[in-house]
């Protein structure tokens, strides 16, 4: 980047902090034209790591590697700027009194949410909850991590933070509860815009250990002193940005017409709409729909999916000689829907092997188990597809919208090949990328906070012409596999739900040895062929879809 440039404009760093990497990226708005250019100025790895039997990130490394990414920004002529932070959600960080943490930051994989779920709804309802705060249930949402955690531990914290806010309480000192993150968490109330005092009751905690909440484009502050005083650093002005990253991801999409979804593709897959109101609908709790909080007061209407994070695994276990690009093209040489997985059964959430547990799977169901690198990444791109197609059809039922098209951004947006499938499911127009929307969300909240932009529709134009965005046509699918492709991702689905219900019941404790026999049989067999017929009818005929009309 142009040393000059950086005197000339107002530069904006944003860092960014997925699951399995992070970024220190500087944005400026170059005038005139109002083009935004970025630059990649730090990067680095991140996961998590077992200790004595948990997992847990290492968040002191976190803290590091944004300082030297300030260090590089400071090296590079950047001398004042202002700096946002976004991560992933739901895991939180407990500080004494003084500021120091009381356990390390537990990593929402651990197994020790296993049974959270309906433990907790012992003591209130699940309706009652989903009515006040509209958040699926999903044992890493940070309600289920807390009412797990160890009580003495809990009594003592003087503060709870999340995983942004405490990376921006070691930079600056204050302690903020910015919205988009605190939604994550499952106790924000909808109605009351603040921590819900009967989720508070029920894990024991108090109002006064949440810092107040901060909406996104508010001030936090300047490094702390003894940060100020190393002199290796720009003058920063903390801001807070929409600090969950799907969030950041999403004020990144360049959409400019009104019925338009995304998808924001990582390590998890977000598939939802923007909305100015939460939906909390019998139907939508059923469903297990999510209303996240975003900035400027919107909500994002979305399902979770077990996204980028199964090939992920997949690469990692044939040892890295593969890349992703690698990877895609191997798998567009593969016959389609040989081998398809439930991508959110729960045995994909942190299995020992990704390989093994996909092929047992596919044993499991009577299809052909995948052996190869490109037949083992075309089950998880066709899997994924598939899930796409029938939350797309979800949504639009639970919103009463007909989408017209369908942004992806993230690095899910370069596979082109999951891209086309996608097309070719939904018949509908896809935009991929751009591939740094979480990092550009980020840093248009800075532009608009410091008036360097007007609003998020400006910001979007912005981003529009400042970046490329690839569009894939449906091509047509031969009607009789998408029919066939369709109907058994439908008895997964429901095989998969039906023994997640029969799990839940073994756990509460009804009916032992029947429950635990019907478990085992739908994870084997899945619901008996009259059942899963019936199903499918009726997940197909819910489709909006020339090819599912036609059932």
């Amino acid at each position: 980047m142009n040393t000059q440039a950086h005197n000339q404009n107002q530069n904006h760093i944003a860092v960014d902090i997925g699951a399995s990497s992070g970024r220190v990226v500087c944005g400026t708005l170059q005038q005139p034209g109002g083009t935004l250019s970025i630059e990649e100025i730090h990067r680095f790895s991140n996961g998590f790591a077992e200790q004595n039997g948990n997992l847990y990130w290492d968040i002191d490394y976190l803290v590091a590697e944004i300082v030297k990414g300030l260090q590089q920004a400071k090296a590079r002529g950047i001398e004042r700027c202002t700096v946002g932070i976004d991560t992933w959600g739901v895991d939180y960080v407990l500080l004494d009194q003084e500021g120091a943490r009381i356990h390390e930051v537990f990593s929402y994989r651990d197994s020790r949410t296993d049974g959270a779920i309906e433990r907790l709804h012992r003591n209130i309802s699940t309706e009652s909850v989903y009515g006040k705060v509209g958040i699926q249930y999903l044992p890493i949402n940070t309600l289920y991590q807390l009412f797990v955690h160890d009580q003495a531990e809990l009594e003592a914290a003087h503060s709870i933070l999340l995983v942004p806010d405490y990376l921006y309480y070691r930079l600056t000192g204050r302690k903020i509860s910015e919205v988009t993150i605190g939604s994550t968490s499952g106790m924000l109330n909808l109605h009351t815009r603040d921590y819900d005092e009967d989720l508070l009751s029920v894990l024991g905690l108090s109002k006064e250990q949440f810092p107040p909440l901060t909406e996104p484009g508010e001030p936090v502050g300047r490094l702390t002193e003894d940060l100020a005083a190393r002199g290796d650093l720009p003058d920063c002005e903390f801001i807070a940005v929409a600090s969950h990253d799907t969030a950041s991801a999403v004020l990144g999409v360049p959409a400019n017409s009104e019925k338009w979804g995304f998808l924001s593709s990582g390590t998890w897959s977000l598939i939802g709409v923007e909305r100015s109101s939460a939906i909390t609908s019998p139907e939508a709790m059923l469903r297990n729909y999510t209303n996240e909080w975003g900035a400027y007061g919107s909500f994002r209407f979305l399902k979770n999916i077990m996204g980028m994070w199964l090939i992920q695994k997949v690469r990692e276990e044939y040892g890295g000689q593969y890349s992703f690009g690698e990877l895609v093209e191997l798998a567009a040489q593969e016959i389609p829907f040989r081998s398809i997985i439930y991508c959110n059964d729960e045995r994909f959430m942190n299995p020992q092997s990704m390989i093994d547990e996909i092929r047992s799977y596919c044993v499991e169901a009577g299809q052909l188990v995948p052996q190869t690198p490109g037949e083992m990444a075309r089950c998880v791109f066709d899997s994924l597809a598939l899930s796409y197609y029938f939350y797309i059809q979800d949504l639009q039922q639970l919103t009463g919208d007909n989408l017209e098209r369908l942004h992806i951004v993230g690095g899910g947006a370069n596979n082109g090949l999951l891209c086309q499938i996608t097309a070719d499911l939904l018949e509908m127009e896809i935009h991929a990328g751009p591939t740094e929307s979480t990092a550009l969300g980020n840093l248009v909240v800075q532009m608009i906070s410091t008036g360097a932009v007007t609003d998020l529709q400006e910001a979007r134009e912005i981003i529009s012409r400042s970046f490329q965005v690839t569009s894939y046509i449906p091509k047509g699918m031969d009607p009789t596999t998408k029919k066939a492709a369709l109907a058994q991702f439908a008895r997964l689905k429901s095989a998969s739900h039906r023994a997640a219900y029969a799990e839940s019941e073994l756990k509460r404790g009804k009916s032992a040895s029947h429950r635990a026999r019907y478990a085992e049989n739908e994870r084997k067999r899945g619901q008996n062929a009259s059942h899963r017929a019936q199903y499918a009818e009726h997940e197909l005929k819910r489709g909006k879809s020339a090819s599912s009309k036609t059932h």
